[in-house]
């Protein structure tokens, strides 16, 4: 059980609004720029912005054969030159962070084996992923290392324990997306996706690559995170229990959520890419553990609209959106392009969070460096997305997260509980939920995608387009959605992804009959 909020720093956190909505009192929604979530600040000085070059993690390279695609990963300790001069002590998948990007193909099947040479379990989950129950990622289906002879949980006796190694399999009968990959170990996903276990999985089909939209080099992710160091180098972290292993949760002042005074993309610290002056896609990726972040082009180019979204967590949109400005809670992901022949050649681009104050003002900068050739266009006309009629739902569920005190972080005033289904949908129905809040929450549904219905009984708000499997849900809020239960039967979670939150009982489980 994990401790009490102080009510203290919630107020100093959120503001006295907030704070009345936490104790039950209606409340309007907050403006944006609210985080909830308290700074670890960095003991050691931090290197200036904009002198590391933006790292591009590498693709692995599969085995293959007619039908599948298969990896071999290991999750491992290792240290990692992330601030420049110093070492940081990393849990990365292949040793690196964040991991290597698995690239796939709608349709066909992917294998992946995870091996756990860490010093604590560990779990993967494909975030985004249309994955059959048995390879989610379920907090308890724990991989144990070989020798390892640590406390193991009792709370679940249908856990799936694995020794050494478990397989992973990925039928993705879904559209080409942005999905990415990270740990999911029941009460301490927050440490350990802190440390590094984080990576993209991106997947690929003919309707995405019949258009005319940037590639190769020009085809960027960017995993954004916030992170705190310790004066030797080391990542910061306010754990309860350092081991990761006995108590999960962390000091009783970061329970609203951590958040670091470092702004890392592909885990450098607010790094450089040098571009062309041509169309670029950038697969952004917030994998903060409880940032949220408004990203802007710094200078704007004359007319506005440097953000096109192309797609969104589920996949492309169906026409684009051009933004000034893109505001995105933990793990939501937006797929842009940003035509940079809009600036001229030597011009410097940054782009910055406006959500952010000191060092977390901005992300990383683009170099335009040279002029260049460039047959990509965004067409008019993207992706054909069906409308899901809410008419036709034979269920509408409500679900509240809330602070419980003592309970924790909580759904419908419960704690996660493994043995307690608080949702039954068929197989193939069709339903609409409705998500209301306390504080932030960005609220992560497995094995499905949905479309957000509305806002406070309004339209949805303009990050809502597409297929989502994660929505941005601020204080006082109501969120509306709906989803039809697709494929596979068997035990899943929603869950908030604050991972402090999600660490101290904000999950739930959903079983498919």
């Amino acid at each position: 059980m994990r401790p009490a909020i102080p009510r203290r720093r919630l107020l100093g956190v959120l503001g006295g609004a907030a704070a009345l909505a936490a104790v039950g009192t209606q409340i309007p929604r907050l403006a944006a720029g609210v985080q909830t979530g308290e700074l670890l600040r960095s003991l050691l000085p931090l290197p200036a912005p904009y002198q590391v070059p933006l790292p591009i993690p590498p693709v692995l390279t599969p085995r293959q054969d007619a039908t599948t695609d298969y990896y071999e990963v290991t999750q491992k300790a290792a240290t990692q030159e992330i601030l420049p001069g110093h070492t940081t002590a990393i849990w990365g998948y292949e040793g690196i962070f964040p991991g290597p990007t698995l690239v796939s193909r709608s349709g066909r099947r992917t294998v992946v084996r995870h091996h756990n040479a860490l010093p604590v379990p560990a779990v993967v989950h494909l975030h985004g992923g249309h994955t059959p129950s048995a390879s989610d990622g379920y907090p308890t289906d724990l991989i144990v290392p070989d020798g390892f002879t640590g406390p193991l949980p009792h709370h679940d006796h249908r856990a799936g324990l694995a020794h050494g190694s478990r397989v992973y399999e990925y039928p993705l009968q879904q559209r080409a997306a942005t999905l990415w990959y990270h740990d999911h170990r029941m009460d301490f996903t927050g440490a350990a996706v802190w440390r590094g276990l984080a990576g993209f999985h991106l997947v690929h089909d003919d309707e995405e690559e019949a258009l005319p939209l940037p590639r190769g080099d020009r085809d960027i992710p960017l995993m954004i995170t916030d992170r705190a160091f310790d004066a030797d180098g080391s990542f910061r972290y306010p754990a309860t229990d350092p081991t990761l292993l006995h108590t999960p949760g962390v000091q009783p002042d970061y329970v609203e959520g951590v958040l670091g005074d470092v702004i890392l993309v592909n885990g450098a610290p607010w790094p450089v890419l040098e571009v062309d002056a041509a169309r670029y896609r950038l697969r952004i990726l917030n994998a903060s553990n409880a940032r949220r972040y408004r990203l802007e082009l710094d200078p704007q180019p004359a007319g506005g609209g440097a953000l096109v979204q192309i797609g969104s967590d589920g996949g492309l949109l169906a026409a684009p959106r051009a933004h000034d400005a893109i505001v995105m809670a933990p793990a939501e992901r937006f797929d842009v392009v940003v035509d940079f022949s809009r600036y001229r050649v030597g011009e410097e681009v940054t782009l910055v969070n406006r959500l952010g104050s000191g060092t977390t003002a901005a992300v990383m900068r683009f170099r335009i460096a040279r002029r260049a050739t460039d047959d990509s266009t965004v067409p008019a006309r993207l992706s054909g997305i069906e409308r899901l009629d809410p008419a036709r739902a034979t269920a509408t569920r409500t679900f509240a997260f809330r602070d419980q005190g003592d309970e924790g972080w909580t759904i419908n005033g419960r704690p996660f509980d493994p043995m307690r289904a608080d949702a039954t949908p068929r197989l193939g129905a069709l339903e609409v939920w409705r998500f209301t809040s306390d504080f932030h929450h960005p609220v992560h549904l497995h094995l499905v995608h949905f479309q957000v219905l509305s806002r406070n009984g309004e339209a949805p708000g303009p990050y809502d387009a597409g297929w989502k499997d994660t929505i941005d849900l601020s204080p006082g809020e109501g969120i509306s959605i709906i989803t039809r239960f697709t494929g596979y039967r068997g035990r899943f979670v929603f869950h908030c992804h604050n991972l402090e939150h999600e660490d101290m009982a904000m999950m739930a489980n959903f079983e498919v009959v």
